[in-house]
């Protein structure tokens, strides 16, 4: 009887023994990067003996509790699909009936998605996704390094262009001799110019030169009531006896450039000044361009480009402020250190046996300024860069009309690149240094390839961040790329020309403008990239003239314009879900709490919105004219 009672006993302690629980098995979950509390997580407690699971969710402060677990050794997990797996050994004794709480918070981090999910499994898993997010990371980097190596070129155009400032400003300027004066040809190329042909006709008929060694040429293109307007003004500045010629070609080929080759037999002039049709220059700037051929090898003086209607709107100021970039550092810096620079088109003077030495003017490219420029250089012929003497222009003020100049611009550029790299690379007598200036100058365009490249890229490396912690130390070397951001801050400090004795006033107004323009710049990457891509594949396209509106002053209300052609294009809808992506990701990672690149994806979202708003506002103004 007493056996029977033992093992009685026995097994009832036994039962108890085997029925006894950990009530309460608690912790919180935090991840692993941004340490911030994680919702809504599912973890598991696994029996090793029985391999029972029990399942708890984490609550909107990051807890979870697993209830009454019976004692015993269990593994934990991090069990959530969302989440990479955090799993370790926990032995729950008689100590933890009433509580078991893990000392310090679990960690875990958001899982990867489907992009990077097709690892295999065992030692080598997430092996081919850790490939993909290196070869992202690279081509990250390389964007990065080349934007890095673009600002450094232009720090150093900046810090050439301060350097030269102050002898520049103590510099005493040439007059020229009347007596001396050479016989000068003004050439006016245009193109259905409505709305300013009659106005730069009459300026160019003011200059204060001597008339009898002045030849006007109008080279018009027109396909439309233009070639009326330009007759009638033409025969009206032909009557106060003025030598001036309307030569109006049917055939468009080669666009200006061919309008300008054509023209080349009936150039009566040693020298030829070129104006586009948006130019308004004073009555002595031949004069004063003139007065600088002071030697025979100067085939070019090239002057600055004022701005009639900088002030109209914030557009036309951003235009300006970036404009005054190129007028007066990488002219000015690459002038100063003796570097190759380029004819703009218009609002300069060309040497005639300078332009039949270097081949004439050629159609194969969109900016034949850029083209002929260089190969007038490597023929040996010295520009000359007169920042003090200024060509007044008008800026585009709508923005379908500023990117058909950006895309002209960007476009040409890429061409010529292609065109001219080997002959630049393997000339000979030409400094290493102007080689790659001279090289940087004509790659200036691709800028914006990388940048559209780096926004894009960028997505993908915030995942990269969240889901592979082995490679954050990587990401975070891109940080010193700030350092571009500064250097483009002092290249465009050096040329702000509002600047006043106020300096801290003026700097803040500065540090405005500079993230406007930025800001806008980045959002014009999409057009600008298509742009420069076309250029280098090759792909040809008519020059797309700029519309002009003679509109000047800030409130003078916009002329119907028809030439300033409006419709939706697929860019448009490019612009307008790069908008929508880089706002969302800003936004989420703003409430994430990861704000790394926070600043970078909401100026690429303000950038992208700006310019399809405008777009639109323009195209539902057009359609209601």
């Amino acid at each position: 009887m007493v056996k029977y009672f033992i093992v009685l006993l026995t097994l009832i302690f036994s039962i108890n023994g085997f029925a006894q629980t950990a009530k309460s098995v608690n912790g919180n979950m935090i991840d692993l990067n941004t340490k911030r509390t994680i919702d809504g997580i599912e973890v598991q407690l696994v029996n090793k003996e029985s391999e029972k699971i029990y399942t708890a969710v984490s609550d909107d402060d990051g807890k979870f509790d697993f209830k009454n677990i019976p004692l015993g050794e269990y593994t934990f997990n991090v069990s959530d699909g969302d989440y990479n797996s955090n799993t370790f050994d926990v032995s729950l004794n008689e100590a933890h009936t009433e509580n078991f709480t893990f000392g310090s918070p679990i960690t875990s981090s958001p899982e990867v998605s489907w992009l990077f999910n097709w690892g295999d499994s065992g030692e080598k898993e997430h092996y081919w996704s850790h490939l993909t997010a290196k070869i992202i990371l690279f081509l990250y980097g390389l964007c990065l390094l080349l934007i890095f190596f673009y600002s450094v070129l232009q720090l150093s155009l900046a810090i050439a262009y301060a350097k030269n400032r102050k002898k520049k400003a103590a510099e005493v300027h040439p007059q020229l001799d009347e007596a001396k004066a050479p016989f000068v040809t003004v050439q006016l190329p245009m193109y259905n110019e409505l709305y300013v042909a009659d106005r730069i006709i009459e300026k160019a008929a003011q200059f204060d030169y001597p008339i009898d060694r002045m030849q006007i040429q109008v080279l018009d293109d027109s396909t439309d009531e233009t070639v009326d307007v330009i007759a009638k003004k033409v025969a009206e500045v032909a009557a106060r006896g003025i030598n001036i010629q309307h030569v109006h070609r049917t055939d468009r080929t080669g666009y200006k450039a061919g309008a300008l080759d054509a023209a080349m037999d009936q150039v009566q002039g040693e020298f030829i000044a070129i104006f586009d049709a948006d130019f308004v220059p004073e009555k002595d700037w031949l004069r004063q361009a003139m007065a600088y051929f002071t030697d025979e090898k100067i085939g070019v003086v090239q002057t600055r480009w004022g701005h009639l209607n900088k002030d109209y709107s914030l557009l036309t100021e951003l235009q300006a402020f970036g404009l005054n970039g190129h007028f007066a550092i990488e002219q000015g810096g690459r002038t100063a250190s003796g570097h190759f620079i380029n004819f703009n088109g218009t609002g300069g003077v060309w040497r005639k046996t300078c332009i039949e030495d270097a081949g004439g003017w050629e159609h194969d490219t969109l900016t034949e300024d850029l083209d002929l420029s260089y190969r007038a250089q490597l023929k040996g012929w010295r520009f000359h860069y007169c920042e003090h003497i200024i060509a007044p222009a008008e800026l585009p003020i709508t923005m379908s009309a500023l990117k058909n100049q950006q895309h002209r611009w960007m476009k040409g550029g890429a061409e010529c690149f292609i065109k001219m790299w080997k002959t630049i690379l393997t000339a000979k007598g030409v400094k290493g240094s102007d080689k790659v200036h001279g090289l940087s100058h004509l790659f200036n365009s691709s800028v914006f390839v990388f940048i559209l490249m780096l926004s894009i890229l960028s997505v993908p490396v915030l995942h990269i961040k969240d889901s592979f912690t082995d490679l954050n130390s990587f990401i975070a070397v891109g940080s010193i790329f700030i350092l571009s951001t500064i250097f483009l801050m002092y290249y465009y400090w050096m040329s702000f020309r509002d600047k006043t004795e106020q300096t801290l006033k003026s700097f803040g107004k500065f540090i405005v403008r500079f993230f406007q323009f930025l800001i806008v710049s980045m959002g014009l990457s999409l057009s600008n990239t298509v742009a420069v891509i076309e250029g280098y594949l090759g792909i040809k396209s008519s020059f797309v003239r700029t519309p002009k509106f003679n509109v000047l002053k800030k409130g003078e209300k916009m002329k119907s314009n028809k030439y300033d052609k409006k419709s939706l294009s697929i860019i448009n809808i490019g612009e307008l879900f790069l908008f929508l992506l880089f706002g969302f990701t800003a936004i989420n990672r703003a409430i994430y709490g990861d704000l790394g690149m926070v600043p970078f994806h909401a100026m690429l979202a303000t950038g992208y919105g700006v310019v399809f708003y405008h777009t639109i506002k323009e195209l539902r103004q057009s359609n209601r004219a």
